[in-house]
């Protein structure tokens, strides 16, 4: 049924607005991490130096020991970097924890999100990782760098659309901020 009058027209308008507010429930959008497949430059030369190191031992048999060790230093590497990074996207918010030991979390209202930006090489598109850029009016990351992070198209895009949502609900221009 179609609204005849001005005054119908604007219950209806309101009555929408209403929904959309009742609908303003937070909801988780993406999670993750950093990704093992940004290393690839990593674990290519980590095979490297071990070809060499096994050249090596021919020579010398104690650089054979060098062996495990780079291997156990570029495992913790990536531990470290797995374990010590974590993002999530709500309808309303970035959060990004970091840290091992002691866990810092950050919050950015989604509304605060100037630009979103990704990078990818030539094989880190062929893996479909990259890093994402993010600039903000938050005081304390006014640029989040995400580094690794898998299927960084997608990941990027979606953080734009919702962001560009949350400032058209909210009424802001995106052009005059």
């Amino acid at each position: 049924m179609s609204a005849d009058t001005p005054k119908d027209r604007f219950k209806e308008s309101a009555e929408a607005r209403q929904a959309d507010n009742d609908n303003d429930e937070e909801q988780d959008l993406w999670s993750g991490g950093y990704s093992g497949k940004a290393m690839y430059g990593t674990w290519i030369l980590g095979g490297i130096v071990t070809i060499g190191l096994i050249a090596g031992m021919f020579a010398f048999p104690l650089v054979g020991l060098a062996i495990p060790v780079l291997w156990v230093f570029l495992s913790g590497m990536l531990a470290y970097k797995k374990l010590s990074v974590h993002y999530e996207l709500t309808t309303q918010r970035f959060i990004h924890k970091s840290g091992i030991l002691k866990r810092v979390s950050d919050r950015i209202e989604v509304i605060d999100i100037d630009d979103v930006t990704y990078e990818q090489g030539i094989v880190q598109r062929m893996l479909g990782v990259g890093t994402i850029r993010i600039a903000s009016s938050d005081r304390t990351h006014p640029e989040l760098v995400l580094s690794g992070i898998d299927g960084v198209a997608s990941v990027a895009d979606m953080i734009d659309d919702i962001r560009r949502k949350e400032r058209r609900k909210r009424g802001l221009h995106i052009e005059s901020i």
